[in-house]
Order: C-alpha cells, then sequence, then structure tokens
C-alpha cells in the first residue's frame, strides 16, 4: 500500500479528517480522536498503526512484520503497528483500518457519535 492509497481509502470511512503532523506523518481522526498514522520510516515501507481489539493485538504483536506500536502499545494501549514485510497484506490492512475507526468511534460520547452519524444501528431501540 503507497501513502496515496492509505490516504484515499482513510478518506472514505465515515467523518475522517487528515492532518500531517509530528514530521510529516499522515494522521487520520475520526471525531478529533486518532484511529491510524502511517509514516516513520525513511520512505521505503510504509508504517501504518492503528488501534486494535485486545485479542487482535495479542495475535497481530506476534506475527512477522507487526508489532505493538512505539509509545501507546507501552503506555497499555492496543495499538499496532505494520512496519515491514510481510505484515498484512493490503486487503487484511484496510479490514483493520476499518476496525480501527470504529473502535476509536465508538470511544466518542454518544451524543458526537450521533453529531457524526457513526454507529446509528447501535443507538436504536
Amino acid at each position: 500500500m503507497t501513502y496515496e492509497e492509505y490516504n484515499s481509502f482513510c478518506g472514505v470511512l465515515p467523518a475522517t479528517n487528515h492532518v500531517v503532523q509530528w514530521g510529516g506523518s499522515h494522521v487520520w481522526k475520526v471525531g478529533s480522536k486518532i484511529f491510524a498514522i502511517a509514516g516513520w520510516d525513511d520512505g521505503a515501507e510504509l508504517r501504518v498503526t492503528f488501534k486494535t481489539s485486545k485479542i487482535a493485538f495479542e495475535i497481530l504483536s506476534k506475527q512477522p512484520g507487526l508489532r505493538p506500536a512505539p509509545y501507546l502499545a507501552s503506555r497499555g494501549m492496543s495499538w499496532i503497528q505494520h512496519y515491514a514485510q510481510p505484515g498484512l497484506d493490503d486487503e487484511s490492512l484496510k479490514v483493520y483500518l476499518r476496525e480501527s475507526h470504529r473502535l476509536v468511534s465508538l470511544g466518542l460520547t454518544k451524543k458526537r457519535q450521533r453529531e457524526l452519524g457513526l454507529n446509528q444501528e447501535l443507538q436504536k431501540g
């Protein structure tokens, strides 16, 4: 996956915005909360950091090319970094980015979720 493909994919997820910060990292947010960060390398290999469930974190952190995300995981957060090959193929990475978006959006207040039109199916009833 290239930076352009990464940015294009994250850009179609609902209620997202993109900023470039921290020395050129491509940061994607939902409702002002970060769900994906790409960068921190010499440009040859895309490094992507994303939030996961606790179970996915345990599984992914043992896979070649993936690791607990520097800084975030050391603070007890379930974030993984895809940093080298073989890592995740593009389709799997998209699945985890979509799930990261969902997990982060669920952490927003119900009011903010409604304002952004997120997770409406969970709030009915």
